[in-house]
């Protein structure tokens, strides 16, 4: 790796550690995040000619609050700093000590708030991703807004807005206890997983560009995992965005169409990412705490298991499907089970389950695909192709609208033949 690679590598590895530690000094995600810049300035000058210092984040902490006092200081005309504080080795082995001092007793609860800043409640879904990649992740604006398929302007003004609006609700900066702990966990964890949904869901034709965004959701969840070791759900997350993504390379083909399930090539699997995310799994379970990333990771790994698509234990997704349904109670969630419920007791028995589900789901996409679906097992043409006609219309890429048009074209063509026989 050369020198560069190794830098930009140490800067993005300890970037969430580094600021979280100054939004807790400064307690403002603007100061905070220029005083980082500010330290990766220096970095980049400094450790190619001085060598790395042991500590990189420690490093970053102590140059970055420095840099931050200075500027205030220097803007209200006041004395500059302490020498001790001023005082910057290149070398790393007494501004780890002071850092230490700084930050050790923090580091969780640090990452924790900088991840829980992100995603606010008083942020819409959009904000808090984009504000998570820009200020966690440390990606571009035009990073960030090529993987949304927007402007930069556009972007831009989409983080300024988060800022703004974290700014006025007035964080709190305390070490947070354990019950506000647990619930910032749930709600960061959540975030996450908006993150790998924005590039799991984008097309065939988008899945490049977004997918950086499954695999920087997939490090922050390793970065929550090594935080907190014996959380069972933050385990089931990270087995879920695994095993989701192992199958990456097979969902599309050369032209962008999906390819369902049971049709992608199994050969194409990352087979260590679903070993990984099953030992996730089996680790999790003995904890004997169930959540929904871990049911959900569970189906998963059942689906990444089967060597071929009949050898997929339906059964036993169908009742994890219902434990599901207990635990985080959904119309989506009910729908999903429907594919299993279809599996095991027939087509008939699935659209019963799914019959009660359309006035909430009317603008679903997946309700009217998997309806259509149904309906076609059973030889119900004409209503069919209603349904698929309804999920084109609710399409959100070219990649679903193609793929209902696949069953419209089957539709068609077997129903040819039935019309020359009734002649």
């Amino acid at each position: 790796m050369t020198d560069v690679a190794w830098i930009d590598s140490a800067l993005t590895a300890a970037r969430p550690q580094a600021l979280g530690a100054l939004l807790r000094y400064f307690r403002d995600l603007d100061t905070a995040e220029e005083a980082y810049q500010n330290a990766c300035l220096r970095a980049l000058k400094n450790w190619p000619e001085n060598g790395p210092p042991r500590d990189p984040a420690a490093w970053l902490i102590m140059v970055g609050r420095n840099a931050a006092l200075d500027e205030v200081r220097r803007r209200s005309k006041q004395q500059a700093l302490p020498e001790e504080e001023a005082a910057i080795s290149d070398l790393g082995d007494a501004e780890s000590e002071i850092a230490e001092r700084l930050d050790g007793s923090h580091y969780r609860d640090d990452i924790l708030r900088l991840l829980f800043v992100c995603c606010h409640p008083d942020l819409p879904a959009t904000q808090q991703i984009a504000l998570a990649l820009r200020i966690v992740s440390g990606l571009t604006v035009k990073q960030i807004a090529r993987a949304f398929l927007v402007s930069e302007a556009a972007m831009e003004q989409r983080i300024t807005r988060a800022k703004a609006a974290v700014a006025k609700a007035g964080v709190p900066f305390e070490t947070p206890g354990a019950a506000e702990r647990s619930e910032r966990l749930g709600v960061v964890a959540a975030m996450i997983y908006l993150i790998f949904n924005e590039g799991y869901s984008a097309g065939g034709d988008t899945s490049e560009i977004r997918a950086p965004l499954c695999e920087e959701a997939i490090r922050l969840a390793r970065l929550l995992l090594r935080l907190f070791q014996n959380e069972p759900e933050i385990m089931g997350l990270t087995a879920l965005l695994l095993l989701q993504h192992a199958r990456a390379a097979a969902r599309f083909d050369a032209d962008g169409a999906v390819i369902l399930l049971d049709d992608q090539d199994r050969g194409l699997w990352n087979s260590k990412m679903i070993a990984e995310g099953a030992a996730l799994i089996d680790k999790a379970m003995r904890h004997r705490r169930a959540g929904p990333y871990q049911v959900q990771a569970a189906i998963a790994a059942l689906h990444a298991s089967a060597a071929t698509p009949e050898a997929t234990d339906w059964r036993q997704i169908d009742l994890l499907y219902a434990t599901l349904e207990q635990l985080q109670p959904s119309p989506v969630v009910t729908l999903n089970r429907s594919v299993a419920v279809s599996k095991v007791a027939g087509a008939e028995a699935a659209l019963a389950l799914i019959a009660p589900l359309e006035q909430r789901l009317g603008g679903y996409f997946h309700f009217f695909g998997v309806k259509g679906a149904l309906l076609m097992q059973l030889g119900r043409d004409d209503e069919a192709r209603e349904a698929f006609d309804r999920a084109i219309a609710l399409a959100n890429t070219t990649a679903e609208a193609a793929h209902i048009r696949m069953h419209l074209d089957r539709l068609m063509k077997d129903s040819a033949p039935r019309a020359k026989a009734a002649k």
